[in-house]
């Protein structure tokens, strides 16, 4: 099969296009299959079975039967196969990167980083595995002890909505290897059910985790499309046997998530929405908040939760600032993720093609100056569209009140840092907030006053495997990584109380 790929691989074994349950890669019961389709041609060059709901009882009855042996695993043991999957992924951090490309139309060099940054987690988690404590506490009744253990929670179902139609789900292998560490770490077994443009590249890591040591069952992957993502989503959320359930994707889905999960009291993390605002004070060093916001927009052709969504520039740099922003992106070369130079690949889905036209057009109507691109890239094949630069812009434009997931960004005026903030905060959102400035008391007043979950402070980039991930207001709840938080929303905590006679 391997040789049929628009591209090499040198180990051939990691292209996976079977489901893997219960350590084994398997077909749908239908015997389905769905296409993959490179963004960048949008030609198909792969296929995966379609999962339907009748495939899930078998998936969860084996990473239940495995999480009765998966949970008393000493934790370094847990530890240790983390550390041989992380080793195994480096080592075939090439290959993996190149599927990655062809799944999402991202360059090389950022599916490379993708990798990069995702390995974090598994390092991170399994110096975590061994650190789960308990407490002993002497209470106000004399001759009492009340102590408390951690326990694994039991099988955890992680469910990816699609790229774009849902508005979310840039980055599968990252978001994958979050939650995936972290349950491991913790004594959980994981059911994954990845975006349906992006099932390959886990299910290279589902051989990988077996290579690494992993007990069959621990880690399963069951790959859908989207017309069967609904009804396979809900029957693991439904599961009797599933005790935790993590979600990508849209606010609007996790709701519904939310209320699936409800009705069994399951454990639920949600990480949803952004709509995230980029403050420029008059202040800031104008290169280094371009250049943040550089990377921070253009990566994966504006397709990440955490972008930059509406960007604020105090009115007395905002031409000034615009000027830069525009000779630094005219400077993009936009192309097929696999061609050498390409630094901004196509977007994933057409639907982000129609959705960037849409807020183009309602953006002009609004008044709104197209200073760059502004349309599809043609003669390349593939889903393309041109960075693009709109001036101007309203909080009556639909790229105020929409996530853009597209390379089109829209500089928004401000006079006081007090509008600034409102206009930030103007949104249901509250995954990320980003600012510059150099002003130490202005610096501090907006970490409190953004309402944000992860505030970029000069930076464009304050994702990182020891800092918590997740939002507050409708960007969800519960958090990914970091210290303590993420590893807890894995486990149970259980409480005994020590009653002695005499004296202790």
């Amino acid at each position: 099969m391997a040789s049929k790929l628009p591209f090499e691989l040198k180990n051939a074994s990691l292209f996976k296009d079977q489901s893997l349950v219960n350590g084994k890669f398997v077909e749908a019961k239908s015997g389905k299959r769905f296409d993959v389709v490179d963004p960048g041609s949008g030609k198909v060059w792969a296929s995966a079975p379609d999962n339907n709901a009748e495939d899930v009882d078998v998936a969860v009855n084996a990473a239940h039967a495995a999480f009765q042996n998966y949970k008393k695993t000493n934790p370094r043991t847990r530890a240790q196969w983390l550390l041989k999957w992380d080793a195994l992924i480096r080592e075939n951090r090439d290959d993996i990167a190149s599927i990655v490309t062809y799944e999402t139309g991202k360059p090389l060099a950022e599916s490379q980083g993708e990798l990069d940054y995702a390995l974090g987690f598994t390092w991170w988690f399994a110096g975590e595995a061994e650190r789960v404590t308990g407490t002993i506490q002497t209470p106000a009744i004399p001759g009492r002890r009340v102590f408390t253990v951690k326990q694994p929670i039991g099988v955890a179902a992680a469910l990816a909505l699609r790229i774009v139609l849902d508005k979310h789900v840039a980055d599968t292998f990252s978001m994958v290897l979050r939650k995936a560490s972290a349950a491991l770490a913790a004594g959980c077994t994981m059911i994954v059910k990845p975006s349906p443009e992006t099932p390959l590249s886990v299910l290279a890591l589902g051989y990988l985790a077996e290579q690494a040591g992993f007990p069959k069952g621990v880690f399963s992957v069951l790959t859908t499309s989207l017309e069967n993502t609904p009804p396979l989503s809900e029957a693991l959320c439904r599961h009797p046997l599933v005790k935790k359930v993590t979600f990508t994707g849209s606010t609007r889905v996790g709701k519904l998530v939310a209320k699936l999960c409800s009705d069994g009291l399951k454990k639920v993390t949600l990480e949803l929405g952004g709509n995230c605002p980029f403050l420029v004070f008059d202040d800031a060093d104008l290169n280094q908040a371009s250049d943040a916001l550089m990377l921070l927009k253009w990566r994966h052709a504006g397709q990440a939760c955490i972008t930059a969504n509406r960007v604020y520039v105090q009115a007395g740099i905002y031409d000034k600032f615009a000027a830069i922003l525009k000779e630094k992106t005219s400077k993009l070369v936009v192309g097929h993720g696999a061609e050498k130079g390409t630094t901004m690949g196509p977007v994933t889905t057409p639907r982000s093609l129609d959705k960037a036209l849409n807020q183009v057009a309602d953006a002009k109507k609004n008044g709104g100056q197209i200073v760059l691109g502004g349309g599809k890239v043609t003669g390349k094949g593939g889903y393309f569209f041109e960075p693009t630069i709109i001036l101007g812009a309203k909080k009556e434009m639909l790229i105020t009140e929409e996530e853009t997931f597209a390379p089109v960004i829209a500089l928004y005026s401000f006079e006081t840092e007090e509008q600034a903030v409102a206009a930030a905060n103007d949104t249901s959102m509250g995954l990320a907030s980003y600012f510059f400035t150099k002003n130490i008391d202005r610096t501090w007043r907006l970490l409190e006053n953004l309402e944000a979950g992860m505030i970029g402070m000069n930076t464009g980039n304050s994702s990182a495997a020891e800092s918590p991930f997740g939002g507050i207001k409708e960007s969800g709840y519960g958090k990914e990584s970091g210290k303590d938080v993420a590893i807890n929303e894995y486990l149970i905590t259980k409480t005994g109380t020590l009653t002695l006679d005499g004296h202790f």
